[in-house]
């Protein structure tokens, strides 16, 4: 099934708000590392269009769903490198990035740490996850538990009958 304007204005708004409530969560563990029990985390409005955009990962997915989650994981998360550099580049030339990570080691830019690729590799198969379209898995799932539903289906036919 193609991914219809208003479905990929769905999957967007779905992974702007997956994203900014695991952001969220992520910087209140980092409070919580320092034993600060109020657990505040927090975002910026800047992030919600930035994750937003793995929306497209749907149509991604669609191409890569016979490869391994590995594979997939490994697409997604140079993808996600890809989008917060470029967006933290351009961000930061306006002055208006909200993150920097110019205190890691493992920074490139102060725009992107490499040592949160594990977190975007388990961030993309989530979001893939999150705008994936169910029913094909589902239909298959029924079938396999009741196979006379594939006998009941129509077949369509190569040649017309005579």
């Amino acid at each position: 099934m193609r991914q219809t304007a208003l479905g990929f204005v769905k999957n967007f708004l779905k992974c702007g708000l997956t994203g900014w409530c695991i952001e969220i969560l992520f910087t209140a563990g980092g409070a919580l590392r320092r034993r600060d029990m109020t657990l505040k985390g927090s975002t910026s409005l800047w992030m919600f269009p930035i994750y937003g955009c793995a929306a497209v990962f749907g149509p991604i997915g669609r191409l890569l769903h016979r490869k391994s989650p590995w594979f997939r994981g490994f697409t997604y998360m140079s993808l996600i490198f890809s989008a917060e550099y470029l967006t933290g580049r351009l961000l930061r030339r306006r002055s208006l990035c909200p993150w920097d990570y110019g205190k890691s080691r493992w920074h490139i830019g102060r725009v992107i740490r490499l040592d949160y690729a594990p977190c975007w590799f388990a961030a993309g198969l989530l979001f893939e996850r999150l705008v994936s379209d169910p029913a094909p898995a589902a239909r298959l799932r029924d079938a396999k538990r009741q196979p006379e539903l594939l006998l009941c289906q129509k077949i369509p036919r190569s040649n017309p009958p005579l």
